[in-house]
């Protein structure tokens, strides 16, 4: 071999170890983080990411929109498969369930302990299970009272209902004044008297969600209180048949009273007229006679998640971190009209003192989850069931009761069989 030839071969060696020793930028946008969001936000984070790919070149984010009709059924297919995203969206009522199938990493370190501070407490423990957090808020949900102000004031409603007692007398003087059914309560929606029962300490499970409890005196008494507004003709049995479109009803007058979510602050500020604008307003839920105000609500909304089984955990839970940032949280509820979690987010924007709005962190600060069991939805629908015979006379409300209980009991038959054996 020439000198020359050989001088050359060393060179390209040379090349070859350096390349080896030094990975270059190139490989920057090798990692592609796969995002499934549910709804319209799946549709609207996507404004947030160039900003995330910007800060992190080498990740990319792939989202996928998803239905929430069938975003459930599709994340445990995805499992089951072997095929869940790195990151997904998910129901904080869903958590439970993923935990008990092993899909979700844990994610203790994710923040610190001051962003954990800055997050309102019930819904940060709404995601903690095993002692574990394994969702990261994203944003909050609760339920609190949509009234129309201006046929309260005519009703002689002398300030926004307190207290049960004061709710009673809020609507017996809305029917009076109006001739309808004041409140409407559908009987699909469980959030109200799972959180009337919350206000009274309800256990809902006992014995580490072993067996209902739906017999004790605090579910009894919030289960009374319920269907009292049905007997009371305060709410229509129904009534969301009657009054067909929501808005128009509350416009109309037909209703002037409902319990609902954030979701409902943006349809109401679009359908309702221009002359009603400023009729209407919000405030945290009344408390059982006694008790302070606001009291309890449900703390709800939605989480993000990593897989167990996502090969880039790292990207992941940066894509978590920046997401949860009070500037994202902001910019996410100005695209969505989702309430952020981070309290500094709305010290940012101002948001608890907008109005309407301002109700919502009231009663953000008194949230609590529901039982963290996998079985909730299920156990919530068949609460509802025998709420709905009791108001049309079908059964008693002991009769009622009973049933929940032994059917409550039946359905955990499994989660008590594999807890004793261990399983967590």
């Amino acid at each position: 071999m020439n000198s020359h030839l050989r001088s050359s071969l060393v060179l390209v060696f040379s090349l070859f170890a350096l390349l080896g020793c030094n990975p270059q930028p190139a490989s920057q946008a090798s990692i592609t983080l796969d995002f499934w969001a549910m709804g319209s936000e799946g549709e609207r984070v996507q404004v947030l990411l160039p900003e995330f790919e910007r800060q992190h070149p080498g990740i990319k984010v792939r989202v996928q929109q998803q239905p929430w009709s069938a975003a459930h059924e599709k994340l445990l297919t995805a499992h089951v498969g072997g095929t869940l995203p790195d990151v997904f969206q998910l129901g904080n009522t869903w958590l439970p369930e993923f935990v008990a199938l092993g899909a979700l990493a844990p994610l203790d370190d994710l923040l610190s302990a001051e962003a954990q501070a800055d997050i309102f407490p019930g819904v940060l423990a709404a995601n903690r299970m095993r002692g574990h957090l394994y969702g990261l808020p994203w944003y909050v949900d609760t339920r609190l009272l949509f009234y129309r102000a201006d046929l309260l004031q005519q009703a002689g409603v002398a300030r926004t209902p307190q207290t049960w007692s004061e709710w009673i007398d809020a609507l017996r003087r809305l029917r009076a004044h109006t001739g309808s059914a004041p409140l409407i309560l559908p009987f699909s929606e469980w959030q109200t008297l799972i959180a009337l029962s919350l206000q009274q300490q309800a256990e809902l499970l006992r014995d580490d969600g072993r067996y209902g409890a739906f017999k004790q005196p605090a579910f009894r008494e919030a289960f009374a209180f319920y269907l009292r507004l049905f007997d009371e003709g305060l709410a229509e049995v129904g009534g969301e048949l009657r009054v067909g479109n929501l808005y128009q009803a509350f416009a109309d007058g037909r209703i002037a009273m409902l319990v609902s979510g954030p979701w409902n602050l943006g349809e109401f500020e679009r359908r309702m007229p221009p002359a009603l604008r400023d009729a209407w307003a919000t405030a945290p839920l009344p408390a059982p006679d006694g008790r302070p105000f606001p009291s309890l609500s449900i703390a709800g909304g939605a989480s993000l998640a990593i897989s167990a089984q996502s090969p880039h955990p790292q990207a992941a839970r940066a894509l978590l971190q920046f997401l949860s940032a009070p500037e994202q949280q902001l910019n996410f509820y100005r695209a969505t009209g989702d309430l952020p979690v981070r309290k500094s987010a709305w010290q940012l924007g101002n948001l608890q003192q907008a109005a309407r709005i301002d109700a919502f962190w009231q009663q953000l600060q008194q949230v609590q989850g529901v039982p963290p069991v996998p079985e909730w939805e299920r156990l919530a629908s068949l609460v509802m069931r025998h709420a709905e015979r009791v108001a049309r006379g079908l059964e008693s409300q002991e009769q009622a009761l009973a049933a929940i209980d032994k059917e409550t009991d039946a359905m955990l038959e499994k989660r008590r069989w594999l807890m004793e054996r261990g399983a967590p």
